[in-house]
């Protein structure tokens, strides 16, 4: 009998038993999958590219960005907020409705006069 065999497998299967028990953990610990909720796409497009997209009080991106990669809503109404420096602010209600298509925003600010 080989003892430095023996003694090389024995941890190693040790360990990988170990792993097989901390992984049954970890999948036991994974959320529930909930069933998908349908959102409607809002397509923003306007000017100036650099303008901040708040969207339910949350900041989103320039608006160049949000052009680029659209946002997906849930239903129901939504609070859209464009604003940029040396601009008056947009203020818009959008109403997300399920299954009506996607909902199509164009903002142009307008300049604050000096």
């Amino acid at each position: 009998m080989n003892m430095t065999n023996h003694c090389y497998s024995w941890p190693g299967s040790r360990a990988a038993l170990a792993w097989a028990a901390v992984a049954s953990v970890l999948v036991a610990c994974q959320p529930a999958q909930s069933p998908r909720q349908p959102t409607v796409s809002l397509r923003i497009k306007g000017t100036p590219a650099t303008a901040t997209v708040i969207i339910d009080e949350e900041a989103l991106g320039t608006l160049e960005f949000v052009a680029a990669h659209g946002v997906a809503l849930p239903p129901g109404v939504h609070h859209v907020t464009v604003k940029a420096a040396g601009y008056f602010p947009s203020d818009v209600a959008v109403d997300a409705k399920a299954g009506a298509g996607p909902v199509a925003l164009e903002i142009a600010l307008i300049p604050v006069p000096d």
